[in-house]
């Protein structure tokens, strides 16, 4: 079938799709038939350019959409609003399994996150230096066990060993030591948790912006607890939140900041070595001999080579400046995994949440 100049300008244009001559009279009859049953479509409706042919027998064919027969404008946003009705209520009841599958991802980040015996034990160990060799054993948000070899600028070595042993405390009336992000990230479970219940048993399911709201919420605290797991809030932990010297067996020395926290879903342990600052160069830390003092204030001490190394902080009600500084990152399999089950829920309440907006035709802050 040849339509002349209407099909060589049908060829030429590149949104047509090129298919065997047999399959033409097939779905051209197609063509003939409208949504309202299997009516036949008057000829004067039919697309004039719908088929056309070239020289070697093959058939192009370009897809239309209409609505027949035509409706008058009230009556298309009549269809249109009721349509849209259709498909939120649709949304709504589909979002019903959508909750069960995220409650089922958070409860899995639950059992990740909770303590299991014996707890998992990670090494803490420079690569290439001899500055920290060691290991930790993390047990849910706690830390149970750890022990340490330290040589460190400022540090007196342990008597008859070359080094400096700094061991946590297992004395059951010792303070534990509490990784206080991932107590948050617990606590951003159990929130989300308690938000999928509401959405799923208390609240009303056919409400659309109850819903909405219910999913922004549910982001929100996912994000939380996503972000714990990436970083700490403020750079300066060791000196906003000092651990307790009485955790380690024997005490911390008064000149060294022990500082543990989550950075990427890895345990990082910081150590520092600290001296006098500002005022405190003439007292100096009684943790601190004569002679590192006595260089301190002539300048005869080596300059450190670190970020920190001209600030000065207050550490414990003193100014000090940091000496040395060790960074060590541990790998822990179970927060990095949680992280990638919070990062893909995440998403999940993203896309599910852009999908409500679109229907109920709302926009929403990203």
């Amino acid at each position: 079938m040849r339509l002349g100049a209407a099909g060589a300008q049908l060829r030429s244009t590149s949104s047509v799709s090129k298919l065997p001559a047999r399959l033409g009279p097939t779905l051209a009859q197609l063509e003939l038939h409208c949504a309202h049953g299997l009516r036949s479509m008057p000829d004067h409706h039919h697309p004039p350019s719908l088929i056309a042919s070239n020289d070697d027998d093959e058939e192009y064919f370009a897809m239309s959409t209409a609505v027949y027969p035509p409706l008058p404008p009230s009556r298309l946003l009549e269809e249109e609003e009721a349509s849209r009705r259709r498909e939120l209520d649709w949304l709504l009841c589909s979002l019903q399994q959508t909750f069960g599958a995220i409650k089922e991802g958070l409860t899995e980040c639950a059992a990740l996150m909770a303590p299991r015996e014996p707890g998992s034990t990670l090494v803490v160990s420079t690569p290439r230096a001899d500055s920290v060799k060691g290991f930790v054993t993390r047990r849910g948000t706690r830390v149970i066990r750890g022990d340490m070899q330290l040589r460190m600028q400022g540090l007196p070595f342990t008597k008859g060993r070359p080094y400096y042993r700094l061991t946590i405390s297992t004395n059951e009336t010792s303070q534990p030591l509490v990784l206080r992000q991932l107590v948050n990230v617990g606590h951003g479970i159990d929130q989300a948790l308690d938000v999928v219940d509401v959405s799923t048993w208390t609240g009303d399911a056919s409400n659309a912006s109850f819903i909405a709201g219910q999913l922004r919420l549910l982001l929100e605290t996912i994000r939380d607890a996503t972000q714990s797991l990436k970083g700490p809030s403020h750079r300066h932990g060791w000196v906003e939140d000092p651990v307790d010297p009485s955790i380690f067996d024997p005490p911390l020395p008064e000149n060294c900041s022990f500082h543990l926290c989550i950075a990427d879903a890895a345990l990082r342990l910081e150590l520092r070595t600290l001296e006098p600052g500002g005022s405190n160069v003439e007292t100096g830390l009684s943790g601190f001999g004569f002679r590192d003092r006595i260089a301190v204030a002539i300048g005869a001490a080596k300059k450190p080579d670190h970020d920190e190394a001209d600030e000065v902080f207050m550490y414990r009600g003193q100014e000090v400046r940091v000496k040395e500084k060790v960074i060590v990152d541990s790998q822990d399999p179970s927060l990095m995994a949680a992280m990638a089950k919070l990062a893909a829920l995440e998403h999940h309440v993203a896309a599910a949440q852009r999908s409500l907006a679109t229907v109920m035709e709302e926009d929403i802050d990203d």
